[in-house]
Parts: structure tokens; C-alpha cells; sequence
């Protein structure tokens, strides 16, 4: 845009936009997302000076109604806020947890173990925030920076064919950036200025936001610098997703705690700094085939937990995944009945009468396949070291199974 160029500011003429262009800094909104401390570090330019542009962009965001006042009443923000931009997950049940969808101008976590849906839930939601605003979503495009080398450019077709969508349209709106050590993690975060104004990028997702940072950093040595750029990390990610007007989505991996004897050892990795960093925290675990988000952090949801599942269009509800193994099951259930229950009917039958005047003398330990017959046999078959008495060997004397 020709008002967000650097060189439209009073007092920043050619030598400092060119000092401020190598550094990775290309219009007013990414002097506001990196700050004067930042820009003083890596431009080489006193803190002063650094504040006076800084100060400067801000004023000219205010008065073309980018960012809002410094003083603004608490209604006028609850108006804005009705408008804000949600994305649909797709499902009724990640739409009520979140009370509508992923919301925009926010970063929401979601940590968990392996396997619990955490790459699922980013790859559907590449797909969803394409929709259209009447469908839910945000008509925008994906960054998606890779971490872990988790993209599958095959599930997304699938989601998107799920969906009823072009999956080539989808792909095309996708831009992934594959990360292979923190620092390369954080320039790449630091360059999406310039590609979120040109694709109209509504989504920026991370995955994951802390492996590589894990990864490099080992043992306690390390610790005070590991959190350092980690949180330099997020909260780049997040002033990004606040400035830009996007959604901002990042996974987190997890650790088990020695010390916790009873309950859920599992405990998310980058301590404090992550957790008070994101606006919204959500916990993935599994429970058999299905899946429980529990609301961990949020300024205003409630702390619930939701059931979700897996399947062909992604993240789907659990109904959803139950309705073609109960038609199966049903099935089978009838075929075994029916095969079953067709023989008990004929022994329960009236027909079958057992003689009951000399019979009563008998218990039911000495003749046990009167009443545990398979209905093969009608006539009551007597074992041979049995020894009856005489009046029941003449009454069934001339008599036949059939005849019974």
C-alpha cells in the first residue's frame, strides 16, 4: 500500500529505509510488530531514534484507523469486537469450545502427545479459513511454517474434496515455509510482512512453535537463552496476528512430569513464557479412537472439555465418525439373532410336555438336557448310568423323538 511505506514518514528519508529494508523491516506495519528496542539491535540506530519512528508509524496507523486509539472506551472495543473474525473448525463441537471458531487478532495454542490431532486440526483449518464468510470462513490465504516436516500436501486434498472444494484452489492458497533451526524458524517469522499483504493472509500457523527450540537447546546452561528467543518467538507471532488482522495458530509439544504421582503428568513444553503469551490454550488428548479439547486458558471461555474425532474431512464430530460402524454392527446383530433366536422359539414351544406325575421325582442335576438342549433333539434323552424308575421307561417305552 502506497501509505505504509517507509519513506512516507517524516524524518525517514532514503538511507534509513534502506538500513531498515535490509534488516527485514518494509513498510510502518512491521516497525510496529518489531518495536524500537528490536529495530535498534539489529539496524544499529540509537534507541532514541528508534522510538521517535516507532511513535511516528503508530500516530500515522491511528489516523488512517489501522490500530486503534491509545484511549479508547470499553464499549467501543465490545463493538469492534462483535465484528472480529472467527474461523470455523468444521465442527459443532471445537465451534462451541471456541465459542464460534479460531478468532483473529489472538494466538491460540494447542499442545498435546503425539498422535492427538494437533497437525489435523492445522491442516483442516487451512482448508476451512478459505470458505466464504457465509460458510464460516475468512476467504484468505495460509502461511504455514513446518517444523517438524508434518505438511502433507495429500491430506489436504482429501479434506478439501471432503469439503466439496477444488483442491487446487485450496493448495494455490497455501504457502509453507519449511523451517530447519530456530533462527531460520524466527527470520521467517520476521519476513511474512510483505507475503500476508500480498496473498491477503488470514491464517499464520506454526508447527510447532517450541520443537526446534527443544531441539537446540539442551540442558540447563541453555535454559535463560532458550526462553529468551523463544519469547521473542511468540510474541512476534502474536503482535503479527493483532497488527495484520489474522488468525495466528501454533502447536506445542508436551513432557511427562516425574513428581506427579496422581492425575494427568503431561505437561506442555516452554513454561511460563508460552502459557502467558497465548490468548487462548487448548489441550488435545486421546481416548481411544475419539479425541478431548479441554479449555485450559482463555480471558472469557469457561473451562470445558468437548469429544471430537478424526476422519476423511479432518477434525469431525463424534457422531459423525459413529454412523457407518453402528449400520455395520446393526447388521450383524440381526443375522446373529435371527440365527439364534429361530431354535429357542420351537423348545419353548407348547408341543414339547414333559411327563410331570413321575418325572417330579427326579431333580434337575440327573437329567441337565431338558432344559440346556440345543433344540437339535425334542425327546428327553436320558444318560445311561442314570438308573429311572420303572413307570417312566414305560411311558416313553413306545414313544419316539418325533412322536413327542
Amino acid at each position: 500500500m502506497e501509505d505504509l511505506r517507509l519513506d512516507s514518514l517524516a524524518g525517514v528519508g532514503p538511507v534509513t529505509t534502506k538500513k531498515l529494508a535490509d534488516a527485514g523491516i518494509h513498510n510502518i506495519m512491521d516497525l510496529i510488530v518489531r518495536g524500537p528496542v528490536e529495530i535498534s539491535d539489529i539496524t544499529g540506530m540509537e534507541k532514541d531514534t528508534a522510538e521517535k519512528i516507532v511513535n511516528k508509524a503508530r500516530q500515522q496507523l491511528v489516523e488512517g484507523g489501522l490500530i486503534s486509539k491509545d484511549f479508547v472506551s470499553a464499549s467501543e472495543i465490545y463493538k469492534r469486537r462483535q465484528d472480529i473474525g472467527k474461523i470455523t473448525t468444521g465442527t459443532n463441537c471445537l465451534d462451541t469450545l471456541f465459542d464460534g471458531g479460531i478468532e483473529t487478532q489472538a494466538l491460540t495454542e494447542v499442545y498435546g502427545e503425539f498422535g492427538c490431532g494437533k497437525t489435523q486440526l492445522c491442516l483442516t483449518m487451512c482448508v476451512q479459513v478459505q470458505k466464504s464468510k457465509e460458510e464460516g470462513g475468512l476467504e484468505g490465504g495460509v502461511i504455514y511454517i513446518d517444523t517438524e516436516n508434518t505438511f502433507r500436501p495429500e491430506r489436504i486434498v482429501s479434506i478439501a474434496n471432503a469439503n466439496g472444494m477444488d483442491p487446487q484452489k485450496v493448495l494455490d492458497n497455501i504457502i509453507v515455509a519449511r523451517a530447519y533451526n530456530s533462527a531460520h524458524q524466527t527470520l521467517i517469522l520476521e519476513e511474512v510482512g510483505p507475503i500476508i499483504e500480498e496473498n491477503n493472509i488470514k491464517l499464520i500457523i506454526a508447527d510447532s512453535a517450541v520443537g526446534l527450540f527443544r531441539a537446540e537447546y539442551l540442558g540447563r546452561g541453555t535454559l535463560s537463552n532458550r526462553q529468551q528467543k523463544l519469547n521473542h518467538f511468540v510474541h512476534l507471532l502474536s503482535r503479527i496476528a493483532e497488527t495484520y488482522n489474522c488468525a495466528a495458530l501454533a502447536t506445542n509439544q508436551v513432557m511427562a512430569s516425574p513428581d506427579v504421582f496422581f492425575g494427568d503428568p503431561t505437561r506442555p513444553i516452554g513454561g511460563n513464557v508460552v502459557a502467558h503469551t497465548s490468548t487462548y490454550r487448548i489441550y488435545f488428548k486421546k481416548s481411544g479412537k475419539k479425541r478431548i479439547a479441554r479449555m485450559v486458558d482463555s480471558p472469557h471461555h469457561p473451562e470445558e472439555e468437548v469429544i471430537f474425532a478424526l476422519g476423511e474431512a479432518g477434525i469431525i464430530d463424534p457422531e459423525d465418525a459413529e454412523k457407518k460402524p453402528k449400520k455395520a454392527t446393526s447388521k450383524k446383530e440381526t443375522k446373529k439373532t435371527t440365527k439364534k433366536d429361530t431354535p429357542k422359539e420351537k423348545i419353548d414351544s407348547p408341543e414339547v410336555e414333559i411327563p410331570t406325575t413321575e418325572s417330579q421325582e427326579l431333580t434337575t442335576a440327573e437329567i441337565p438336557e431338558i432344559t440346556n438342549t440345543d433344540g437339535q433333539e425334542l425327546a428327553v434323552e436320558v444318560p445311561e448310568e442314570l438308573v429311572l424308575s420303572e413307570a417312566l421307561d414305560e411311558e416313553f417305552s413306545d414313544s419316539s423323538p418325533k412322536d413327542v
